[in-house]
């Protein structure tokens, strides 16, 4: 047996989602104040090191003091700031952190340069302390000489690490948040959902994401009913028609068994019993009948739900014209007796199909059409195609079917004058039989009758292509 999947859980699932955006957001906010910050800083101290410089710079291409360039330079340098005196050659003068003699040559730096050969020049460079840069500016004096200042700055990994400490916390405010939205979120999501009543004929979408999954529940929700639907009627037709067969049998044997007695005895006369034993025969002859008829709707029944109409036989091409004439042959006899003239007119049509069932539909059609007609009535049969369907259409001048009652007459049992049926043999499943042998070539039933002039039942074939179309 297949292990059965774990569904997930909706709120872990937005928990995840809305933990995983908000600690991108902390994460994503905290870098860009860090470098807007930096950026700040740098700018700031990039003007401070230039209006410091143009100071200094100004004290010392002015002739009003005696002091010497490098006190000039010591007392105007602000203490977080570093001074530097660098000849044209590149040679250090005066640093006010460190020895001259101990720096090397400047004139490869980049500010040295650029104030050499434009006046003025800048840049940054990673200081020696850790996490640091360095922001350089330089001026040349008139004297020829280059005058730098620089200052060191948290570069912006040094102020992302220093706030590292405040960004856990906001992550961790972050998270707990997000557990506790979600949790919200979820109930008041999925509350909606679980209110969906899926027994209801037709239930509402909560969502507009929804509606394709409440539309197909809706769909299989009438399904179901239909479905239902279709069981209670089945289980109350199989009511029904047991209570039928069991009505109809008992009519033919309290006959059949009642004569019987009276013979057996010895109470009939004897001049009464060839009565009696006919009787005893008629009704045989219609309790044969009519066991034959279920017989047959009970293995057409069980071919229909098991879809297999190998049940009934195998299908062979049969000529539908033939078919009607050993019908009508077998028939004359008793048209004749009924005081009917049966005739039949056509040419050859051939069905693919089971013989046996061919022939009990246009038996039990013409033998409507004959028992329940007029004397010195008629019956005909046709048999020609339309369009290339090949089509059988019994019809007669008999008593016509009430037009309340067409649409029942091929229910099984269903009589219009069930008096007249039954003295005349009737069974009542004739026609459920042609209806169920129609259904069963893939043939259409046409009916048509008008009370007092007669009834006309026209069963129409499919193609030769529609009958390769329905089998293929």
């Amino acid at each position: 047996m297949a292990e059965k999947h774990e569904a997930r859980s909706l709120s872990s699932i937005i928990f995840i989602a809305l933990t995983m955006f908000a600690v991108g957001v902390a994460v994503v906010a905290t870098l860009a104040a860090a470098f807007v910050f930096h950026a700040t800083l740098v700018d700031d101290a990039k003007h401070e090191l230039t209006d410091q410089c143009a100071t200094i710079a100004a004290s010392l291409n002015s002739d009003d003091t005696t002091d010497t360039d490098q006190d000039i330079v010591r007392m105007l340098t602000p203490q977080k700031m570093r001074a530097t005196l660098v000849a044209p050659d590149g040679t250090v003068i005066y640093d006010t952190k460190f020895e001259a003699s101990s720096l090397p040559n400047h004139a490869d730096r980049q500010e040295i340069q650029e104030a050499l050969s434009s006046g003025t020049g800048e840049t940054e460079r990673p200081s020696d302390t850790a996490g640091n840069v360095s922001l350089y500016y330089a001026q040349r004096l008139g004297s020829g000489d280059v005058l730098r200042l620089s200052e060191d700055r948290e570069s912006v990994t040094a102020i992302f690490t220093h706030d590292i400490g405040l960004l856990v916390s906001i992550v961790a405010l972050v998270v707990l948040g997000a557990w506790a939205a979600s949790r919200m979120l979820s109930k008041r999501l999925v509350k909606p959902i679980l209110d969906i009543d899926t027994t209801a004929a037709k239930a509402e979408a909560p969502y507009r994401e929804l509606e394709p999954l409440v539309d197909r529940l809706n769909d299989q929700q009438a399904e179901l009913m239909a479905q239902m639907d279709k069981l209670r009627d089945a289980d109350a037709y199989r009511l029904e028609f047991t209570a039928n067969v069991t009505h109809e049998l008992k009519t033919p044997i309290a006959s059949i068994q009642g004569a019987a007695e009276l013979i057996r005895d010895g109470i009939a006369r004897p001049e009464d019993i060839p009565e009696f034993a006919g009787r005893i025969y008629s009704s045989a002859r219609r309790l044969s009948s009519l066991v034959s008829d279920i017989l047959t709707l009970s293995k057409m029944d069980e071919s229909e739900r098991a879809g297999d109409s190998q049940l009934l036989g195998p299908k062979t091409e049969c000529d539908l014209c033939q078919i009607a004439g050993d019908v009508t042959d077998r028939l004359q006899d008793k048209a004749k007796r009924a005081g009917v003239r049966l005739t039949l007119e056509g040419q050859k049509c051939m069905v693919v199909g089971n013989a046996g069932l061919l022939d009990e539909m246009v038996s039990n059609l013409c033998d409507n059409a004959i028992r329940y007609n007029r004397v010195n009535g008629k019956v005909y049969v046709w048999v020609y195609q339309i369009a290339g369907r090949p089509t059988v259409s019994v019809s007669d001048t008999g008593i016509g079917i009430p037009e309340e009652a067409q649409p029942k007459v091929f229910e099984r049992f269903y009589r219009v004058d069930k008096s007249r049926s039954r003295s005349n043999g009737g069974t009542g499943l004739g026609l459920a039989i042609v209806k169920h042998a129609a259904a069963f070539h893939n043939a259409k039933i046409d009916l048509k009758s008008k009370l007092g002039e007669g009834t006309t039942i026209t069963v129409t074939f499919p193609s030769a292509d529609e009958a390769m179309q329905n089998n293929g």
